[in-house]
């Protein structure tokens, strides 16, 4: 019941004398009491009954209803049967506090407005139940006949709840995208990979500048046991602080997500067993012919092409190949997560499992695709790798038709080789830079490239923690300078003198000469390694 409905016909005669614009207060309970400070024994939403047999002068009516306020009253109700009519500063006291409070004449015992408050409480409770129950019929209905986008319709139209179900990108799978910024996604899932990596209990709260929202997860396979793999059922709302039953229609409805989530996976399967055959056929060098059949099939499953006659090409007659890999990671989840993240609705990208990585197929209608926009898709799982996790992938040029494919497979391999090189979480590098050093760097092992960045550059580095030389700095600047003294100390804003003796310190240091191009070019490798 509300605050509102103890004004109503058939309610005790109680008076309004403060808070009006409050009336709309959800009342769960009654607590009388005449202590001087009951605040330990709110739990919010009481109605709260008393004789005010606690006030002795002006000032006590402030600290009475201050107490009553932060304790999440949600209206006083005082009796004149004991001292006669609510003083002014009692009356007072709660406008400045907004508490509605209620005068009970002297003929109406507490005890009658507490069986009103109680039987109002136990019909509302009791309807709120039946409801629930009718919303649930509903959901089932709603999640069998229009996905999950009708549910969450249902849910905004019958119980004004802002639902959306997000991948671990920020992806919107199902509820009003135009809603919730890209940015309030990007952060709700970086919010909830984190909360799962620190293995805190769901619900997980976000608090953004739009307001509060709680997080639940939707599992994705067993099998890929991870939070990166996994949907996340955001709710506008923190549900924490909701009664128990709509508590439990949040927690029904990520269940119902997460049964979705699993039909969909088990729709992969063929999908996913046409994407480890091409990544088979690809290994043993097959015939192109063979390919093409089978990325036929995999357009023809898209539901995006007319089946053309037999013996036809697919209908994509450009493909580009990504190249993934994951440290730290269990097996699968690579795989589960570029589904997600490379999925337009029809699943076009065919993802193959490669141990702990993948290869993804996907056509190149659009143009190949942006090693940075890439990175940018995937940034938000940064949130949820741990310590040693890293995702590292390579992206080919287009190829023309299937025979191209193994050429683009090598490709996109060398390319993710040149993004592990990297510093960072997510990496992705693009056969734009397969044309540089870098892919030099690329093919030679960790243990010796460490050896040599650390024979050229340990020595400077330890001397410039040790004097704050500025060392490493300098160096850099003089090989992008092309040795041009003028130039680099221009740049560095030092003196040419200056800069002459920092130069002279290198060499001194590493036993180089930073005159000879050997020794340039050493140092600028191993700068680019570091």
């Amino acid at each position: 019941m509300r605050v509102r409905d103890l004004l109503a016909p058939g309610a005790p005669r109680l008076r309004l004398l403060a808070a009006e614009e409050e009336l709309d207060r959800q009342v769960s309970g009654v607590m009388t009491t005449d202590l001087q400070d009951p605040g330990r024994y709110l739990h919010g939403g009481e109605l709260v009954l008393t004789g005010m047999l606690w006030r002795s002068a002006p000032a006590d009516s402030e600290r009475f209803v201050r107490t009553l306020a932060s304790g999440g009253a949600v209206a006083l109700a005082a009796g004149e049967a004991e001292v006669g009519p609510v003083p002014e500063d009692l009356v007072e006291a709660c406008r400045r506090h907004r508490m509605p409070l209620l005068a009970v004449p002297d003929d109406i015992a507490f005890g009658t407005v507490t069986e009103f408050v109680g039987r109002q409480v136990s019909a509302d409770r009791a309807a709120d139940l039946a409801a629930l129950v009718d919303r649930h019929r509903m959901l089932v209905s709603a999640a069998g006949g229009g996905g999950l986008d009708a549910v969450l319709d249902l849910l905004g139209g019958d119980l004004d709840l802002d639902c959306w179900v997000l991948a671990p990108t920020g992806a919107v799978i199902a509820g009003p995208a135009d809603r919730l910024p890209a940015e309030d996604r990007d952060q709700l899932v970086r919010a909830h990979l984190a909360a799962q990596r620190q293995r805190r209990r769901p619900p997980h709260r976000a608090r953004l500048a739009s307001g509060a929202y709680s997080l639940l997860p939707a599992p994705a396979d067993p099998r890929t046991p991870s939070p990166l793999a996994d949907w996340v059922l955001a709710v506008a709302g923190d549900v924490t602080e909701w009664t128990a039953k709509r508590q439990q229609l949040a927690e029904n409805l990520a269940r119902l997500v997460a049964a979705e989530r699993h039909r969909r996976d088990e729709g992969r399967r063929l999908r996913r067993r046409l994407a480890d055959e091409v990544l088979a056929l690809l290994r043993r060098d097959a015939d192109p012919a063979e390919i093409s059949r089978t990325l036929y099939a995999s357009s023809a499953m898209a539901a995006r092409y007319e089946a053309p006659e037999s013996g036809a090409r697919p209908a994509e007659d450009s493909w580009l190949v990504i190249s993934a890999e994951g440290t730290g990671l269990p097996e699968g989840v690579v795989r589960a997560v570029l589904e997600e993240a490379l999925g337009d609705g029809t699943d076009r990208a065919l993802v193959a499992g490669d141990g702990t990585g993948a290869v993804v197929v996907v056509p190149a209608t659009d143009g190949p695709v942006p090693a940075e926009a890439l990175r940018e898709l995937l940034a938000p799982l940064e949130a949820g790798l741990g310590p040693e996790g890293r995702i590292t992938l390579g992206v080919s040029a287009p190829a023309r038709e299937a025979v191209g494919l193994r050429g683009a497979l090598e490709e996109a391999r060398h390319a993710r080789r040149i993004a592990a090189a990297r510093v960072g979480r997510v990496c992705v590098a693009g056969p734009e830079e397969l044309a540089s050093h870098v892919l030099l760097l690329a093919a030679v092992p960790d243990e010796v490239r460490r050896a040599f960045r650390g024979r050229l550059l340990d020595t400077v580095i330890a001397y410039d923690l040790e004097h704050q030389a500025d060392l490493v700095r300098t160096l850099e600047a003089f090989l992008r300078s092309d040795g041009s003294w003028t130039r680099c100390a221009a740049q560095l804003h030092v003196h040419v003198n200056t800069l002459r003796y920092r130069i002279g310190r290198i060499e001194e240091l590493t036993g180089r000469d930073l005159s000879r191009l050997e020794d340039r070019v050493d140092f600028y490798l191993a700068l680019e390694l570091a």
